[in-house]
């Protein structure tokens, strides 16, 4: 090996090989990429960010602000400006010194705010450059969150939804998502000889082709999972399907059962195995081993065909149609029900429609992180404005459907740095395979909305809030949730993002019923409910009387180590009816179609 004239040390072969098997690698991608973005198929504008307005209120609020209290605003200015110029003067120390690492004490402050993952790496204390940029980066994020704070005329709902868009600004700008000033991945680059950012720009473009051109990172690794094989392995036939929804029978594992069955209603946002991702932690097999003829709605996943959709269609030809089958292959009257989620709030609807036609076929019910009363929005308050709203009825007339990647990006978006900037940095920058972990699988396994339920959902239950209010017209009846009567069980989860345990509380005080159990489960809306005893990992609170406010409630609550399975088993055995021979999937009118998971559930989604 020989040292050119400039001191380098020139590639050998073997490098200049890997370079150039780089670089045709790069080419080949380009071009993959400007054809992936040149055929993407736009969504409307409204999805991406709020109307103008907020921004134009927002600033004449700050502006008067200023005008009134300047004093409080330039102090605010003097104390950003004061350590940015002390980070600075650190910085150029450190460099005029020779220093490879900060000066003792440099790297510790209070701007350096609570231990933060994505400045794990020792050079972001240690490196005079990336500790600056680090530090300058919580400085900044500071400043933006301060200025939302300072702005006191506008209304509650702009100043959650302002704040909301202000952390999406921060987060989107951490210095870990770009590659100059991520020590991680120049580590990394410089480590495997720039193959790591190829794989990176494959990850990248691969993402984009699967979407038809947008963004949607991708959680894990596909190809490590098979439904039926590895994951939704839980026995069972479908025995009957219509357009709406394959019914699944699971197979028993006792001798004997409760007479009554009992039929899970899933959320059709999201797919039905996140109860039965393996056996370990499948609910729908713990059912069954309870004794339990279990029956579970496996929804299709609508294309644009299923445009005028509506909830009275899930209810008549989902719910209603469930219900009669499952009594005629188990010759009964009766059925206890579980609805999670939507399909929770749904079968509330159903409830409140089979009361006032007189029909008592369903003898209790247990909802899952359900809301029934939209008073508060929470989280999803930036999502139920009428700009928004009003992109997503723009976007469903146009098309028929919600499109799966846009409720996925909604609800990354409310964990923007764990669901889709770490990831990103990972997949794109490190060039690594997304995980084999099989919840973050189903999590990317999205589901289309008819474009018609989405806006009535949106507009009449979540915006006016009509059950919870006047009612809700829908198939010929005002419908309320005062109406559900028959024996319930709630469970809500404590951390849960997306329906708060507080709104779920207050849904269930509003119902009708005499006999009614409310359970709150600590984690969130999945964890809370996917945690089987075997876990020992969260506990559970629960208290008789639900009539003080929910924060008084859960004073007076008391808390229970371990899964709330076994407490709700114990009740809904109450509810569940003598012993009978075990029953086999199907009958004569109804056949085994195929076998669990199902068709519909292997339909992916596309716009």
């Amino acid at each position: 090996m020989t040292t050119a004239e400039d001191g380098a040390t020139p590639l050998d072969e073997a490098q200049m090989q890997r370079l150039t098997e780089n670089l045709s690698r790069v080419e080949g991608l380009s071009r993959r990429l400007v054809e992936v973005m040149s055929a993407k198929t736009h969504h409307h504008p409204g999805l991406d960010a709020p109307d103008q307005q907020l921004f134009t209120r927002a600033a004449t609020a700050w502006w008067s602000e200023m005008m009134q209290n300047p004093a409080q605003i330039w102090e605010k200015q003097i104390e950003y400006w004061s350590e940015s110029v002390k980070h600075f003067a650190e910085l150029q120390r450190a460099l005029v010194s020779g220093q490879l690492a900060m000066p003792d004490g440099a790297a510790a402050g209070d701007d350096d705010g609570p231990s933060d993952r994505r400045f794990s790496n020792p050079l972001w204390d240690t490196h005079p450059y990336f500790n600056m940029i680090k530090r300058q980066y919580l400085t900044n994020a500071r400043a933006i969150q301060d200025a939302v704070e300072q702005i006191d005329e506008l209304d509650p709902t702009d100043r959650r939804r302002l704040g909301y868009f202000a952390d999406q600004i921060i987060d989107m700008m951490a210095p870990t998502n770009f590659l100059a000033t991520n020590p991680d991945a120049l580590e990394r680059a410089v480590a495997t000889d720039g193959e790591s950012l190829i794989s990176g720009l494959e990850n990248l473009v691969a993402d984009l082709e699967a979407n038809d051109g947008e963004l949607v990172v991708r959680l894990a690794d596909e190809s490590a999972f098979e439904l039926g094989g590895n994951v939704a392995t839980s026995p069972g036939d479908v025995v009957f399907r219509n357009h709406m929804m394959e019914l699944i029978q699971y197979k028993p594992v006792t001798e004997t059962v409760h007479e009554t069955p009992l039929l899970i209603f899933p959320p059709w946002i999201n797919k039905f195995y996140i109860l039965d991702l393996k056996a370990q932690n499948s609910l729908i097999r713990w059912i069954t081993e309870q004794g339990h003829t279990l029956f579970v709605v496996s929804w299709i996943n609508p294309d644009a065909s299923y445009g005028d959709v509506g909830l009275e269609d899930y209810i008549e030809d989902g719910y209603l149609t469930a219900l009669r089958e499952v009594k005629a292959i188990c010759d009964v009257d009766r059925v206890n029900v579980i609805g999670y989620c939507i399909g929770g709030t749904t079968l509330a609807l159903t409830l409140s429609l089979l009361k006032q036609r007189g029909d008592t076929s369903i003898r209790s019910a247990t909802f899952f992180t359900t809301l029934t009363d939209f008073t508060e929005h929470g989280e999803f308050t930036p999502f139920l404005t009428d700009d928004f709203v009003d992109a997503i009825e723009a976007e469903s007339e146009k098309r028929g459907i919600l499109r799966s990647y846009i409720l996925s990006r909604t609800f990354s978006f409310l964990r923007s740095r764990d669901l889709i900037y770490t990831p990103a940095v990972r997949s794109y920058m490190l060039g690594e395979t997304p995980p084999a972990f099989d919840l973050l699988y189903w999590n990317g396994d999205g589901t289309n909305l008819p474009g018609r339920m989405a806006v009535q959902y949106l507009r009449a239950l979540c915006q006016r809030n009509e059950f919870a209010r006047d009612g809700y017209d829908l198939l010929g009846h005002r419908l309320h949730v005062s109406d559900v009567d028959v024996p319930l069980c709630a469970v809500a989860c404590e951390s849960d993002h997306i329906a708060a345990w507080k709104d779920s509380y207050r849904g269930v005080q509003m119902m009708g019923a005499k006999d009614k159990t409310f359970i709150m489960s600590q984690s969130g809306h999945i964890a809370g409910i996917v945690n089987p005893p075997s876990k020992k990992k969260y506990g559970h609170y629960t208290k008789a009387d639900l009539t003080p406010a929910a924060d008084d409630w859960f004073k007076a609550a008391r808390f229970y180590n371990g899964s709330w399975w076994p407490r709700w088993g114990k009740w809904l055995a109450k509810h569940a009816g003598r012993q009978v021979p075990a029953r086999e999937t199907g009958d004569s009118k109804h056949p085994r179609l195929a076998p669990a998971p199902g068709t519909y559930v292997r339909v992916r989604a596309s716009g």
